[in-house]
């Protein structure tokens, strides 16, 4: 091990950037997001993985309209009744 270090060009974040992902914040209802975790725990991923899968299954639709609050709430109940 050396005695000293030189981090003059080191930099902030992640060591490996993760590519075509973006961290974000969002507010879910505890209820809709404990379903989320419930199921996918059940499928053995992440419930961040399950929640953008049913968001790119929307997207991918072809019925696809601009989704509303009240959209985005019918969709996650939806899929996670048909899960259960």
């Amino acid at each position: 091990m050396r005695e000293e270090y030189d981090f003059s060009k080191g930099k902030r974040g992640a060591i490996i950037p993760s590519k075509g992902k973006t961290p974000i914040t969002i507010y879910l209802d505890d209820n809709i997001l404990a379903e989320f975790r419930e199921q996918a725990e059940q499928e053995g991923i992440g419930y961040q993985t399950l929640i953008n899968r049913v968001l790119k299954q929307h997207i991918q639709s072809p019925h696809r309209r601009s989704l509303t609050e009240a959209d985005l709430r019918r969709i996650l109940r939806e899929e996670l009744s048909e899960k259960l």
